[in-house]
Formats: structure tokens, sequence, C-alpha cells
């Protein structure tokens, strides 16, 4: 997979995922992709201050991003 199909990919998965942090007030963007296996993600709205945006970051959008793009080892929030 080329860098540029994996942020397709990638963009897909939070297309599936957003809807989910929308209904909640929130968002998700991506900042970036790292050596192929690293994806750097900003969550916004009421996701920043959210108590359990770490476990929507790893149950929810870390496993969408994998569903789309298995060799995607992590993904973290920038704040």
């Amino acid at each position: 997979m080329t860098s540029e199909e994996l942020k397709v990919n990638v963009e897909k998965a939070l297309e599936e995922i957003r809807p989910f942090l929308q209904s909640d007030g929130g968002d998700i963007s991506l900042l970036s992709i790292e050596n192929d296996n690293l994806v750097k993600v900003q969550l916004k709205g009421a996701c920043v201050g959210c108590s359990v945006n770490q476990m929507t970051l790893k149950s929810g959008v870390e496993m969408t991003i994998k569903k789309y793009a298995p060799q995607i080892e992590q993904v973290i929030n920038i704040e």
C-alpha cells in the first residue's frame, strides 16, 4: 500500500467514526501518518475535555483505522 493509499484508507476510517463523535459534540482530524504505522489525530470539541476520550481513541478510532489499514500500530491524540 502506498503512502497515498494509506492516507485515503485512514480518512475513510475517520469518516466512519466521525458521526459518532459529532453526535456527542466532538470531531476528529488527521494530523499526520508517520513511518506508515503511527497515526496522529486531533480530537476536537466536546472530545477534548471528555473523561473517556482515551477509551474512545483506543477502542473506537484505533480499532476502526486498523480495520482499513492493518499496518497501523498506534493512534495518538495531539492536543
